[in-house]
């Protein structure tokens, strides 16, 4: 594959697994409850970063010549498919939903981990812009963590 085809594919990954994380802060906010203001305005914070981070992707793979990407994962629609039936059984707590944030978490670290492979296609500008998103990301999932694990 030609470095600029795969470096456009693997962009369009991480825009889809940050449109998978903006929506599932986006449902776990709708599932707290009234006294959860803090989380509430937690994961609204968090899925403005990564709104900024497909803007850039976004640009980046409009730069390259590409098609942007403008939906979601097959995996990260499958999963919300899954946390709907898992809180219908389970209720909607702080600790449930903060596990179900962190495994989302989980994803998206893995997916920026993946895209910063030596054959990613991708040039040094480039690297270093998902270098930054990822550092940003990494954060978030240890604020999740911690929080998650704060809970009794």
């Amino acid at each position: 594959m030609e470095t600029t085809e795969k470096a456009i594919e693997v962009l369009n990954d991480l825009i889809e697994i940050n449109n998978d994380r903006i929506d599932g802060f986006d449902r776990a906010s709708k599932e707290l409850g009234e006294g959860d203001s803090d989380l509430k305005a937690l994961f609204s914070k968090f899925a403005d970063d990564s709104r900024r981070n497909v803007q850039e992707l976004s640009a980046v793979v409009r730069q390259a010549g590409g098609e942007v990407e403008t939906g979601n994962s097959a995996s990260g629609t499958i999963h919300r498919a899954w946390l709907d039936v898992r809180a219908t059984f389970s209720g909607h707590d702080r600790k449930s939903i903060l596990e179900e944030c962190e495994r989302g978490e989980d994803a998206i670290k893995k997916a920026y981990r993946d895209a910063l492979t030596e054959d990613n296609g991708l040039s040094t500008q480039n690297t270093q812009l998902i270098a930054q998103q990822q550092q940003v990301i990494n954060e978030g999932h240890d604020r999740i963590k911690a929080l998650r694990d704060s809970q009794v």
